[in-house]
Order: structure tokens, then sequence, then C-alpha cells
């Protein structure tokens, strides 16, 4: 399977962009994956108080960043589309729906102001439910220019490894469930309580 890259300029930022969307395409309405696939953070552990208020500072950051996108349209209108369909991990639950902006993936930065992804759950209704952010950096840029992994406000990155499932290169990535608690813990790839029961199985 082809490699893409996730940065890099012309014929290389395309082919990202199209490995994505032909994700996107998979028949499967919910694409399973298995705790390899997209990293598992241990099971929620007992935060200190100078943890428990990092988190909160991130969460509320997150949520200020991302308040506008409660309705899914002001998502799109920012550049925001959805890919994967939705993402579900059986035992583990489901991350849901990425909302991805392509530049912000491609340009190799990390800002809690603008996150890479925007995390909805498909709700019975029809309606979709804003749930959190998910930030993303390619991994070999990233390490070519830093001593040690991504970080968010004081938050560290997992790392999705290669070779994966989609035959893209390893990358880092930070899920924070700021608008769907996450019993499992606030930063975790994976939360319990969502579900792809409600998806239809077609993207936007």
């Amino acid at each position: 399977m082809t490699k893409w890259k996730w940065f890099g300029s012309g014929l290389e930022a395309c082919a990202t962009i199209a490995a994505l969307v032909v994700m996107s395409l998979w028949p499967a309405s919910a694409i399973a994956q298995d705790e390899h696939s997209h990293g598992v953070a241990p099971l929620h552990r007992e935060l200190t108080p100078a943890q428990k208020q990092n988190e909160a500072a991130l969460v509320q950051a997150v949520r200020d960043a991302t308040r506008r996108f409660q309705n899914v349209a002001a998502a799109e209108a920012a550049g925001y589309a959805l890919h994967f369909g939705c993402v579900s991990g059986g035992d583990f639950g489901a991350m849901g729906l990425h909302f991805i902006n392509g530049p912000l993936v491609a340009d190799g930065e990390l800002d809690v102001a603008r996150p890479e992804i925007v995390l909805y759950e498909a709700q019975p209704n029809g309606e979709l439910r804003l749930t959190g952010a998910d930030y993303l950096v390619d991994a070999a840029t990233w390490n070519a220019a830093h001593d040690g992994p991504p970080q968010l406000m004081g938050q560290l990155f997992h790392l999705f490894d290669s070779p994966n499932r989609f035959g893209l290169s390893a990358f880092y990535t930070l899920h924070v469930w700021a608008w769907r608690e996450n019993p499992n813990g606030t930063f975790t790839n994976w939360n319990p309580d969502v579900s792809c029961d409600a998806f239809t199985g077609h993207d936007r």
C-alpha cells in the first residue's frame, strides 16, 4: 500500500487529501479499529490538583475554540469536512465523526485555537452533537524540528505509528473531549459513551 505523506507541497499535499477522501468512501458505515490502530491511552487515573487545573484550562480553551461549531454547518463553512465515516472501536467505544480541515492538517503547526479536526456524534434525530476536537501533526515533520513529542498546554500527544491500516505515515494525535464526558479520561482516544449507532453511513 502506498504510504502518503501528511505534509509537503504540491503533489504530496494533494495526495494526502486524496487519501483522506478515499478513506471516506470505504463501504462500511463505521470503520472499526483495534487497540493498535489509533492508540489507546491507559484507563482513567487520579489526577493531582495541578494536573486537574491544567486539564480544566485545556478543556476550556478547546471549548472557546470550538463553541461556534455547535452547529455543524458553521464547521463546514470554516473549511471542515467529514472523512472516515463514523470511527468505531468496538469494545473501546468510538471516536465518532471526524470533520477535518485539510489546510490545518497540512501546515504542520499546533494551535489550541485552531484544531485540525472537530469531533461530532450522530444523534437519533439526525442531528450531530459536538463532542470535542482532535489535534494532529505528522510525526516525522514534528520530530525533525523538536526534541520531544508534541504537547498542548502540558498534555502529551499519542503516537499513531506506521505502518497502519490507512497506509499513512506516523502522526501524533490528541483528542480532547471538551463537550462530551469520557469516563476513561478527557484525552483518551476512544470514548465508551460515544456510539456510531445513529450514523446513517453517508458523508455530508
